[in-house]
């Protein structure tokens, strides 16, 4: 039903801002929350940031809040992640997820049913 392919990601120092993108296709995802999720190696797959496609409630993580952005643009069907400042300890895989917006906490990865290969961020000292 709905279809999330990410890019983006690379190797950046201390400091350094990336953008993460997610294409999204489907045949109607006009009420789903769209995530963004990390996991490092080793470590359970944990919350960044939500937002629903209309462009509603974003939040984010303790851990991003003032230096991520979620946004979407509907025009190109796209999932954002601005990141700025980034810090070492915000190495990992990055994952675009969806679900329908009435379907339990959001900031819960279990919670959503379309996710997309992930884009590796890497952020060195």
């Amino acid at each position: 039903q709905v279809q999330l392919v990410e890019s983006g990601g690379g190797l950046v120092q201390a400091g350094d801002s990336l953008r993460l993108s997610c294409a999204v296709s489907g045949r109607s995802f006009n009420s789903y929350v769209m995530g963004w999720f990390r996991q490092a190696p080793g470590k359970e797959r944990e919350f960044v940031a939500a937002i629903t496609w209309s462009g509603g409630s974003p939040d984010y993580a303790d851990s991003v809040k003032g230096r991520f952005t979620i946004s979407r643009d509907i025009a190109k069907n796209t999932v954002y992640l601005q990141m700025n400042s980034l810090k070492p300890e915000d190495t990992a895989d990055y994952y675009c997820a969806a679900r329908f917006f009435r379907y339990g906490d959001y900031r819960i990865a279990s919670s959503y049913n379309y996710w997309g290969q992930g884009t590796q961020v890497t952020v060195s000292s």
